[in-house]
């Protein structure tokens, strides 16, 4: 294989990776994320490759990465030649035989399709790939509500290329973004270049990359280190896991170029190893570059030299605090280092390094390709670009949502989510994970950028936004992200160590019904002095959920130690189960059902919770066919001692 040296080169081999995306053939291809094979994205691929064959259809079959629309999957793309990229939802192997039909016939059901692409702006705006016009019928991708306002930077790319093909991916402009920074950039302008931009760092923190990539740059060292933090750990959250399965040359481009900026020659991928998928991907991204000469020795013929390595992580959420991250790659515990010196100083093997999340690697490449004056155009004032988020929880829509920082929070759960699941209403979201806050309905016109999330108590993080309703607890939700936090503490610093966990001793006792006001006030004056005293981000933003639970839902909080209530019927110390008399028809389905033979009553005659056996496990509700069984928090209804004969009529 020919390494790249010249323009020519990579102009050869984007040329055959056109041919792929766009052959003289129709093309179809089945999206093949995560998401994609939980949904029998395999299965349809698989069906789809039997069925051409056996019609023998001249067609290129092909896989690709998650589009974002989750909610839709199985996702499966065709695009005949001439013709818009065209997309169809939620495949099922029973579809298959009508998709073939589509492709051989080369006529494509306009009723079938969710959405069509007639255009896709890429990295390299002399050479737009475009997909052809035609099908009025069908809607552009951009005009459905869950596109409509989102904008696609660093999914550029996610569920158009094959993720496992490095020919297509330098045919959307994959690699020129690096041929530039080595033969047109010194490494101080490239970190200009970043600098001018404004990208802040999309890990969490928020801190300027371009600074941070000075700091590594004038430390002077016989071998400097480049780190991807790919240890993605918040719940509900996988933008980058979607990134690295979808489009890892993307993350290794970001990452050669940092290297060149810095003055690194070696680099580690740090990945969950819960992330089977991203790391095989990664892999052969990683051995195809360098078989075209775009890592290893002498890359681009310009005597830059520069590898990447991958470490798999085994799933301790500390292990995302860079310090941590560093102990865990050297071998030892994953456990926080005091700052300073910064890893920009000292860091892997005690050697300058630079650590950026994968999303900040993504942000590279369009940077130096199209330039600091685009980036920075998008955004607010003081924070640049877009945010992928994964918008999950009691929402219609769930997915990654791509959105230029700024954008409301009632933009991104209605317009593009649309609003709570089963009619329900909105109650909050969840931002940042167990490390952000809750933030209430009334504060949604908030733009979700890093100053006015902090502002009200929360922060970005890595882009989880968890959807609550109504029927969410709110004194149950900080403590199920508190024991998150406790379980994932290393233990190294006594206020994370102990006052997380009395923390939530108290939050265990309101959930309970045993909770007094003063150890509610005991549980704020904790939050804040672990907030303000521990170690690591860890234990600085555990008390998040805490203290903005407290802030904005207090009510809920008093409700549960005064009135021994639970008003959104969560806390199971606080629920009871009733059968009412006046719905029961003594079909026994309920008696028959429960678990623990809680419930007395024989065919006929009103049943009857014994509440003192009864464990609160909901099967009884579950099962009723008449809408009998109630749950009550605070209340009772009133039920008769012993089985009486049900009411007819």
């Amino acid at each position: 294989m020919k390494k790249i040296v010249a323009i020519e080169d990579l102009d050869n081999i984007r040329k055959i990776g056109l041919k792929k995306l766009m052959p003289d053939v129709p093309r179809a291809a089945v999206g093949l994320a995560t998401c994609g094979i939980a949904a029998g994205g395999n299965i349809v691929y698989e069906k789809l490759k039997e069925t051409f064959e056996k019609e023998k259809v001249d067609v290129y079959l092909t896989k690709t990465g998650c589009f974002g629309i989750c909610h839709s999957e199985p996702i499966v793309n065709v695009r005949l030649p001439g013709k818009p990229l065209v997309l169809f939802s939620e495949v099922k192997p029973e579809d298959v035989s009508e998709i073939v039909k589509m492709v051989k016939e080369q006529s494509i059901d306009e009723q079938r399709a969710l959405c069509k692409i007639e255009e896709w702006d890429h990295i390299i705006p002399e050479h737009p790939i475009f997909y052809g016009k035609g099908f009025n019928g069908i809607p552009l991708w951009n005009e459905l509500p869950f596109f409509a306002y989102q904008k696609k930077l660093v999914m550029r790319n996610a569920g158009i290329i094959n993720p496992e093909d490095i020919e297509e991916y330098i045919a959307v402009g994959g690699y020129y973004a690096l041929f530039k920074a080595l033969k047109e950039f010194m490494p101080d302008e490239v970190i200009e270049e970043v600098k001018r931009s404004g990208l802040r760092g999309r890990g969490g923190a928020g801190f300027p990359t371009g600074l941070k990539w000075s700091f590594a740059r004038r430390e002077k060292s016989d071998i400097k280190y480049i780190i991807c933090n790919a240890d993605e750990g918040d719940p509900g959250a996988y933008m980058n896991r979607n990134e690295m399965e979808s489009d890892p040359h993307m993350v290794i481009e970001g990452m050669i170029i940092g290297a060149y900026a810095i003055g690194a020659s070696e680099g580690f991928i740090y990945v969950r190893a819960e992330y089977p998928l991203a790391i095989e991907r990664l892999s052969k991204a990683i051995a195809d570059a360098r078989a075209y000469g775009l890592l290893g020795e002498n890359i681009l013929g310009t005597g830059f030299s520069f590898d990447i390595h991958i470490a798999r992580g085994a799933g301790a959420f500390v292990c995302g605090e860079e310090t941590a991250l560093i102990a865990s790659l050297e071998g030892n515990a994953g456990r926080p280092r005091k700052r300073p010196p910064f890893p920009a100083q000292k860091g892997l093997f005690g050697k300058p390094t630079n650590i950026n999340n994968v999303e900040t690697w993504c942000n590279i490449a369009p940077i130096i390709q199209k330039g600091a004056e685009f980036f920075e155009k998008i955004g607010t004032e003081k924070s640049k670009g877009t945010k992928v988020f994964s918008l999950v929880g009691k929402v219609k829509r769930t997915g990654l949502v791509e959105v230029p920082l700024g954008t409301p929070l009632k933009t991104i759960v209605y317009d593009i989510g649309g609003g709570a699941t089963n009619g329900k209403k909105v109650k909050a979201v969840q931002t940042g994970g167990p490390s952000g806050g809750c933030i209430p309905e009334s504060l949604f016109d908030t733009p979700v950028d890093y100053e006015r999330l902090a502002e009200a108590g929360s922060i970005m993080g890595s882009g989880g936004i968890v959807v609550m309703d109504e029927e969410t607890c709110m004194v149950d939700t900080a403590k199920y992200f508190l024991e998150f936090a406790v379980d994932e503490s290393c233990g190294k610093c006594t206020p994370c160590r102990e006052g997380t966990y009395q923390m939530l001793n108290i939050l265990k006792k309101i959930t309970e019904g045993k909770g007094t006001r003063a150890e509610l006030s005991l549980l704020e004056k904790t939050a804040r002095v672990v907030k303000l005293t521990s170690l690591c981000g860890l234990g600085q933003t555990a008390p998040n959920p805490v203290l903005t639970t407290l802030k904005y839902f207090k009510e809920e909080y008093i409700e549960h130690i005064d009135e021994k209530r639970c008003p959104a019927l969560v806390c199971r110390a606080l629920i009871n189960y009733f059968i009412n008399p006046d719905a029961c028809r003594g079909c026994t389905i309920c008696a028959r059902n429960c678990p623990v033979e809680a419930i007395d009553g024989k065919p006929g005659y009103v049943h009857i919770i014994d509440q003192d056996r009864c464990i609160k496990c909901g099967t009884c509700m579950e099962v009723c066919n008449f809408g009998a069984v109630v749950k009550l928090s605070g209340e009772k209804i009133e039920t008769p001692l012993f089985p009486v004969p049900v009411k007819r009529g």
